[in-house]
């Protein structure tokens, strides 16, 4: 996928470049590669990144949980190796720990947590206010954007812009980020009214991002160009000059028309210029033009709409169905239950039916007393054969009892070691806990009790899932273990969850392990079966 979706291109952070089986394979590749990094020695600056990259890969595509969990799991990692690294290692962080800060205070503000989003804010601006860093003014103007966009106040967000605007035109003066923050500003005067104030400061961001290159992409910030555009022109608007209106518009449509820039542009810099063209037209008294246009927003807006509502459906049908699996899951399991029930009542009135059949023939027997000695013999014979096979019977039940408890001690070492590896990381947190500071002592208790809950429900609904599996699963473990002997029960398990054609990811939740552990299974599996590397495990199960 990172020749499809490069890190470095910005559509890799747009929701509507994925496709939903894109999305899925992206998800999918994504997650093993962070279940990789725990296994990485050394390499700190590698696994950081990749810890603010899921961050900031989940909060531009629009899940804020997961942002946040990766931006927690940055600072997690670097507080074990903040005494390990190096000066140089440290000054190589400074801009990765100072943009998690910032994610961070953001994925909280979406759900709504101010708090600890006002809290993550004042934290950053004091961590960047003594480094000789862009860091600084972004964290000042990103406290800010805190009080525009969630907590709607403009005053603060008034000062903090300015505050930042001051520094980065001090320091920074031909950094992009100035650019952002007098966009900032002009936004805050326009909802204010104060057009005359907003108009310079949107001229001069149109003439900026006209040459300004991207820091980290080196390339023309399209968007922002097409923005400070469309704002500059619905400005000369506000203050009645038309003329300058329509000059700034034709310099716009000459961004847009721009090959070099057409890949670039995204839906919502397409849709700011439409705007700006639908007024231009109103002021102009080209109704007809202004009308067209209009239509071709709202077709746009619904398109898009219509897209993002889709993949909306989407994700929440796949929710939907796992959940109808689950449900047919119990269907068909009661099902059986009902259909053994009836197969043992059936086999009494088989067992009564065969004892009548033999009080008949015994009946019998005393009316044909030339054939009794006969028939006798018979019986005689027929009891001793019954004998030995009710014999075998059960040197088979007891061998069969034996390898079920060697299996069921096998998987109780397992279950031991899991538990003794749950056991050191509750010891870990409660270390973790006595070395934090008061303030972090709380947050650590939450997030121990949390661990807690999840490992005494995640037991209670495995053993409950497990159970309605081995009935499920009863002829085919039957089956198994008689061409397999030497299978355990964790492996036996392993086969009826690949039967039920479940993907490697619940597998591996089912079983409290981690995917490439899971693979090691199927490794360890595939040779107790004898499989050639030619043969597909799933399909060789699923024709059992």
């Amino acid at each position: 996928m990172d020749e499809s979706f490069s890190e470095n291109d910005i559509k890799t952070f747009r929701r509507e470049s994925f496709s939903e089986k894109q999305l899925q394979v992206y998800l999918s590749q994504h997650f093993k590669r962070m279940d990789l990094l725990p296994y990485i020695e050394g390499h700190y600056n590698l696994k950081l990144n990749r810890y603010m990259h899921s961050g900031n890969w989940f909060r531009e595509i629009g899940f804020p949980k997961e942002s946040i969990k990766s931006c927690e799991d940055f600072f997690k990692y670097y507080r074990t190796i903040e005494d390990k690294a190096t000066e140089s290692e440290k000054k190589a962080f400074l801009e990765m720990i100072t943009f998690t800060h910032s994610m961070l205070a953001i994925g909280y503000s979406k759900l709504g947590m101010f708090d600890l989003a006002n809290a993550e804010h004042k934290k950053n601006i004091e961590y960047t206010k003594n480094l000789d860093v862009i860091s600084y003014a972004s964290a000042i103007n990103n406290y800010g954007l805190y009080f525009y966009w969630f907590k709607k106040e403009l005053d603060p967000a008034l000062m903090n812009f300015n505050l930042a605007y001051q520094i980065t035109n001090k320091h920074f003066p031909t950094h992009t980020l100035i650019g952002s923050i007098r966009d900032n500003l002009a936004d805050v005067y326009v909802d204010q009214g104060n057009y005359n104030d907003a108009l310079p400061l949107y001229q001069t961001n149109f003439e900026f991002y006209k040459v300004a290159l991207d820091e980290e992409l080196f390339t023309i910030d399209v968007p922002r160009l097409i923005n400070a555009g469309s704002q500059l022109v619905i400005t000369f608007i506000h203050i009645g000059e038309l003329e300058k209106a329509n000059q700034a518009f034709k310099e716009l449509e000459a961004v847009m028309t721009n090959r070099d820039y057409i890949k670039r542009i995204t839906s919502d810099a397409k849709l700011t210029f439409l705007n700006a063209k639908a007024r231009l037209f109103e002021k102009q008294n080209n109704y007809k033009e202004a009308y067209n246009t209009a239509n071709l927003i709202k077709e746009y807006s619904d398109s898009l709409i219509n897209i993002s509502e889709l993949a909306g459906l989407k994700w929440r049908d796949e929710l939907n169905n796992i959940t109808l699996e689950r449900i047919s899951l119990n269907f068909k399991i009661d099902r059986i239950e009902k259909e053994n029930k009836i197969r043992s009542q059936r086999s009494k009135l088989l067992i009564v039916s065969l004892l009548s059949s033999l009080v008949l023939i015994l009946l019998l027997s005393l009316f044909l007393r030339r054939r009794q000695h006969l028939i006798n013999a018979n019986n005689k014979q027929l009891l001793a054969e019954q004998s030995r096979d009710l014999i075998a019977l059960k040197n088979e039940q007891l061998e069969s009892e034996i390898d079920s408890k060697k299996r069921d001690l096998s998987d109780f070492a397992i279950n031991l070691s899991q538990n003794q590896v749950w056991a050191e990381s509750l010891a870990d947190k409660l270390t973790s806990i006595k070395e934090a500071n008061p303030k972090e002592q709380s947050l650590l208790l939450d997030d121990l009790e949390q661990f807690i809950q999840n490992k005494i429900t995640v037991d209670g609904d495995t053993k409950e899932f497990y159970e309605r599996l081995d009935k499920l699963s009863d002829s085919f473990y039957s089956e198994l273990t008689s061409l397999f002997p030497n299978l355990s029960k964790n492996e036996i398990r392993l086969c009826s969850l690949i039967r039920l054609k479940m993907d490697s990811r619940n597998i591996a939740t089912l079983q409290n392990i981690t995917v490439s552990s899971l693979n090691t299974s199927r490794y360890r599996l595939r040779k107790k079966l004898h499989l050639s590397e030619n043969e597909d495990l799933d399909d060789f199960i699923q024709n059992i």
